[in-house]
This record gives structure tokens, sequence and C-alpha cells, in this order.
């Protein structure tokens, strides 16, 4: 255990410096907003169109928890998450992804805030997806690549 940036201590192997060392924000404190996970699309992708003609997609995918409650029961939950993609992201969403699709996303945590038309505060938060990975069948196939039509 050694002591990183301000005398914080760090738990470390080999040579490298904690993974936290290395964020910085303004101030010099580090802040950090990733979030990485996997589960299924609850319903198809929307995808909508910016007045740019930037295509953005909307989906919401649904993450188990898995746990043995005191009684020695298993137990289960579901969290569900809303997932806001853009550009070549929201296109991949909208040919390749449907619901029941099995997926890895990552990406940040962004809040959003807005009134009802009856004026009334709401906010919530979504996580605007940087990498998509898509882990089953696709919802439309894409063509096979021969070995002989690698550019390399």
């Amino acid at each position: 255990m050694g002591r990183g940036e301000g005398g914080r201590k760090t738990i470390a192997t080999g040579r490298r410096k904690p993974f936290f060392d290395h964020l910085k924000s303004r101030g010099g404190k580090p802040m950090l907003n990733t979030v990485a996970l996997i589960g299924r699309l609850g319903a198809d992708p929307e995808i909508r169109y910016t007045s740019s003609g930037i295509p953005v997609a909307n989906f919401r995918i649904a993450v188990n928890e898995f746990w043995t409650g005191q009684n020695g029961e298993k137990q289960e939950r579901t969290h569900w998450f809303s997932c806001i993609a853009w550009k070549s992201l929201a296109e991949v969403a909208e040919k390749y992804l449907s619901k029941g699709s099995q997926i890895g996303i990552s990406g940040s945590l962004r809040q959003k805030t807005w009134q009802t038309d009856a004026g009334e505060p709401r906010s919530m938060v979504e996580i605007v997806v940087r990498n998509l990975t898509m882990l089953d069948r696709k919802k439309e196939e894409a063509p096979a690549v021969a070995d002989d039509e690698i550019p390399f």
C-alpha cells in the first residue's frame, strides 16, 4: 500500500500508478463518470433525427440482480436503465438491435431535468452510450467478410 496524490492511501500491484491517480479535473481533484452494463433491450430502439440530421437512439436495458435472501431463498430484481446513443452508434442500434437483444454498453451518466406542462419539475438519469457491443444474434445479419476481402 502506498500513498497517492494528496496523501490518499492506495493499493497497487506492480509499478503502475493507481488508476485514480491518472484522473484530473479542475482544481486537481479526481472525478470519474463511467458506467458499464450488460443487459437486454426492453423494446426496439426509438430512432429520431435532430434538426441538423444527426441520428439519436433511445432505448432501455434490463439488468438482473441475483442474491440469496436471509432465509436462503434465491432472489431476483430487474433494474431498468435509460440509454441514449448518438451518430454511428444510433445507426448501429437501429439496424442491429431489437427487443430482447443482449448488449454490453459503456458510457457516462447524465442527469436531465425538465418541467411538465403543469410546471412540475422532473429529472432522470440516463446513460450516454460511448461503446456498444452486441452479445447475441443481430436483428439483421451483417454480411460475412471472406478472408480475401480483409484489406491487410
